[in-house]
């Protein structure tokens, strides 16, 4: 996990994809305590919120993740060999929403999924996975208090309106 947080520091303005290092020690902790064995993520980037989910799996446990870039995949996939994890993790690489039917169509369930991908498509992520969820599963979805913005109602900027959009749909 340090490895890839000092690899993103590098990365300049696009580091602020990273989740907080405050998440990494709760997805891991509700991985744990809710005992899930299957998870779904949509939204890799360079696998520091999946390497936490990882590490809270059982051996047994298996995580997909989803997303297009191949480049930033490519390096998660990197992160996880080092970190032993990579039995557990199968990245699939392409648009997320094509992938998520394909899974609709295989029945397949998960104890988790962790929504953290482009946030003009969070409502339609959110349509997909709730079939996908099985009962007493927990569906995270982050940036929906998009760092204070949404409850400022003086901003007006566009993902701001569509994390509010969003938060009110659900």
């Amino acid at each position: 996990q340090k490895e890839i947080i000092s690899y993103n520091e590098s990365l300049g303005e696009i580091k602020k994809m990273q989740i907080a290092v405050s998440q990494c020690h709760f997805l891991e902790l509700i991985t744990k305590v809710s005992k899930a064995k299957k998870i779904l993520e949509i939204g890799t980037f360079t696998g520091l919120s999946t390497l936490s989910m990882a590490l809270g799996l059982p051996n047994d446990g298996v995580l997909v993740a989803l997303d297009k870039n191949k480049e930033t995949c490519k390096k998660a996939s990197d992160f996880f060999k080092k970190a032993n994890q990579e039995k557990k993790i199968k990245i699939i690489i392409k648009p997320a929403l094509d992938t998520l039917k394909e899974i609709k169509k295989d029945n397949l369930s998960f104890d988790i999924i962790f929504i953290d991908a482009d946030k003009n498509n969070y409502k339609k992520y959110y349509d997909e996975v709730i079939d996908l969820i099985k009962k007493d599963g927990l569906i995270i979805i982050d940036n929906v208090l998009w760092h204070g913005e949404v409850a400022d109602n003086d901003n007006n900027d566009n993902l701001t309106n569509i994390i509010r959009d969003f938060n009110s749909y659900v």
